[in-house]
């Protein structure tokens, strides 16, 4: 299983863990959701559940649900400005195809 930080990602993703002290790391989950099928679902969180696997990247422990690892497995996480809004950004080597707002995907 590989999820890669780019520096900005990790950048910015570090500034949240430092803000919480009690942080165990950046949890990088999927849901269903959208028109394509599944979203990200990212959060920093305080604990590790059981079915749930800690890989690093760039000093970041990145907390990723079993049942995800198949889908974003390669993922590259970016973290990008775009005039006001700053945004991550998910390239996904497995993904198949993405909704034209860019907020789902799909899978084989």
């Amino acid at each position: 299983m590989t999820l890669q930080l780019t520096e900005a990602a990790a950048a910015r993703i570090a500034h949240f863990l430092n803000m919480d002290k009690g942080a165990k790391g950046f949890r990088v989950a999927i849901k269903k959701m959208g028109c394509s099928g599944w979203g990200y679902d990212v959060s920093i969180v305080d604990s590790v559940a059981k079915d749930e696997v800690v890989f690093e990247d760039r000093g970041i422990p990145l907390i990723v649900p079993k049942s995800a690892i198949a889908k974003i497995n390669g993922t590259t996480i970016d973290y990008e400005k775009q005039g006001i809004n700053q945004i991550f950004v998910y390239r996904n080597p497995n993904a198949t195809g993405e909704c034209g707002c860019g907020e789902s995907f799909t899978t084989d």
